[in-house]
């Protein structure tokens, strides 16, 4: 018998790591912290030079809601992410054909909503394939 704890820990570093990839791919500087912070990643937007602490969650597709897809955004505590944790939400869905990776502005809230349709339309979705010329332009 697996241990949920386990496979719940195996699908949040999938979840992070999948993100750096994505963030990466896609110009950004990604750092890894050696201690532990309230946010996951932090990184450097490659359009701005600005740094953005990132809060990395699994997507959930509620099949009970229409199959809508759903990043809920809170700490352990129960409590969402201030923006001194967290700049920007990234989503990761964790689907059939691979991982689909989205990007949001932490807006306060316990939950994001969308329907799997309009997705890359309401959230930023991040390719994983490398974009050179985004990277060679930072």
């Amino acid at each position: 018998m697996i241990n949920i704890a386990h496979v719940s820990e195996t699908v949040g570093k999938y979840s992070e790591l999948a993100a750096r990839l994505a963030l990466l791919a896609n110009g950004w500087t990604v750092h890894q912290a050696e201690t532990d912070e309230a946010y996951d990643i932090l990184a450097r937007d490659p359009l701005t030079g600005d740094y953005a602490k990132i809060q990395v969650k699994t997507v959930r597709q509620r099949m009970d809601r229409g199959g809508d897809l759903v990043v809920y955004a809170k700490k352990g505590n129960g409590t969402t992410y201030d923006l001194s944790e967290a700049d920007y939400i990234v989503g990761v869905w964790v689907a059939e054909a691979g991982p689909r990776v989205f990007m949001f502005e932490n807006r306060l809230q316990g939950e994001y909503w969308s329907r799997e349709a309009s997705a890359s339309e309401r959230w930023v979705e991040l390719s994983l394939t490398l974009d050179r010329e985004v990277i060679a332009a930072a």
